[in-house]
């Protein structure tokens, strides 16, 4: 009976080459040569590589609510945050604000059924939060083979590690949290780390923990300031750097110690998106109290490249080919020369935007608060805008992709009346 299950030798072969590709892909991140995941997936805040770049994939250019939704699951309750896909799953975080419970909700990616439903806190819910926030703005982030929430409660930021069927494996309080305008940030992988920023008016903090075992391995202190920014980590001339922009900085700290590498004063004092690279040249852009665009080097004495007085505040920057591709929360898009901040053209796409753009095989794709998804193409020398699609009347959460399929967390709202649901699009 074994000899039937048998893989014959080419396909065996295939298979483990095909499989050893996937892992080369992967472990070209920093960080993440220990984990268990698929270089498919969408495993954390921005995708694989932290950029919102996917690797290729074959998506549909045009959908509705008939045409090209593979599956479509109602969702209890709001949120902000983005879902991930890791494997034969699909997680995301949501809240009940009328119950003030926070959850973290399973799908099987395959037809969009609910596995399983996990409460992580009720009540607690102290402190303001502005009205474009949720209790729910953070993207979930896993390993492969646990998933990691961050919520703000009872004054406080907690994070939760499940593993894959809902269970609680462990948690902690990562910080004291004085809420200026509420919490949006997500949590960060690397090696054996899951790093949380917790920036906010009475002292932030940047708090390490083994994803593993839940034991806290270091912390540091960040200013005073509120901040809404997820850190990244990208390899920069043979070194792996935690970069963090707002409080009207841009910091590189060692991922391995928190040690900070090197500061500069640029940015705002409040900035909501993740800084992206082209190189060594490092982008970042804030709202408050000013309105700017920055390039930096990344090195041991970092320099201001140039500025643009242009406010992208709650979308992430996209960098691809040696140009910086933004759609300004007024609906604007734009695109710079990365090396000297040339503006090569701004286009008026209407809408309003707080969702961050992602790159998929040549076609950009950014969702805004109307519900509309518009695609267009990275070039540099004009706005060619290649379809807009409507689901619902709001999208607040940055689209995400899979295995051919994109993923939007969609609102629709009549009257009072509002519901979510995630859309699995595909042909």
């Amino acid at each position: 009976m074994l000899s039937q299950f048998r893989l014959s030798p080419l396909i065996a072969a295939t298979t483990l080459l095909a499989s050893s590709c996937i892992q080369m892909a992967f472990s070209a991140v920093p960080g993440t040569d220990g984990l268990s995941l698929d270089s498919s997936d969408w495993p954390w805040w921005r995708g694989t590589q932290r950029d919102g770049i996917a690797t290729s994939q074959a998506l549909p250019l045009e959908w509705n609510e008939t045409e090209n939704v593979l599956w479509k699951t109602p969702i209890p309750g709001r949120g902000h945050g983005s879902p991930i896909i890791v494997g034969e799953r699909v997680f995301l975080a949501t809240a009940d604000e009328e119950k003030q419970s926070q959850y973290v909700i399973g799908l099987d990616r395959h037809n969009g059924n609910t596995l399983w439903s996990k409460k992580i806190h009720q009540g607690g819910w102290q402190g303001r939060i502005h009205k474009r926030n949720t209790q729910a703005s953070s993207t979930l982030a896993s390993d492969g083979e646990r998933v990691f929430t961050v919520f703000m409660h009872d004054a406080k930021i907690w994070i939760t590690a499940l593993d894959l069927d809902g269970n609680t494996l462990w948690q902690d309080v990562a910080s004291d949290f004085a809420s200026h305008w509420g919490y949006s940030t997500s949590p960060v992988l690397y090696d054996e780390l899951v790093i949380i920023a917790s920036d906010h008016k009475e002292g932030g903090n940047l708090t390490a923990y083994n994803r593993k075992t839940g034991k806290k391995v270091w912390n540091v202190t960040r200013p005073a300031i509120p901040n809404y920014a997820t850190p990244v980590v990208y390899n920069i001339d043979g070194e792996d750097q935690l970069l963090v922009p707002g409080c009207d900085l841009i910091c590189s700290y060692d991922p391995n110690t928190g040690r900070e590498n090197w500061s500069i004063e640029s940015t705002t004092r409040e900035t909501i998106g993740s800084i992206v690279r082209n190189g060594n040249l490092l982008y970042a852009s804030g709202g408050y109290p000013k309105h700017e665009t920055v390039c930096i080097t990344a090195s041991d004495t970092p320099e201001i490249v140039w500025i643009s007085p242009i406010r992208v505040y709650a979308p992430s920057l996209l960098a691809h080919d040696g140009y910086l591709y933004a759609v300004t929360d007024n609906g604007l898009a734009h695109c710079w020369d990365g090396k000297d901040g040339h503006l090569k053209w701004r286009e008026k796409v209407g809408g309003s935007y707080s969702a961050s753009p992602i790159l998929v095989d040549g076609r950009v794709y950014v969702s805004n608060e109307q519900g509309e998804t518009i695609i267009f193409t990275p070039n540099p020398e004009r706005f060619e805008l290649l379809a807009t699609n409507q689901l619902g009347n709001e999208i607040w959460a940055s689209p995400v992709v899979a295995n051919d399929r994109l993923f939007l967390r969609v609102a629709h709202t009549e009257g009072e009346n509002r519901s979510e649901s995630i859309y699995c699009i595909g042909e």
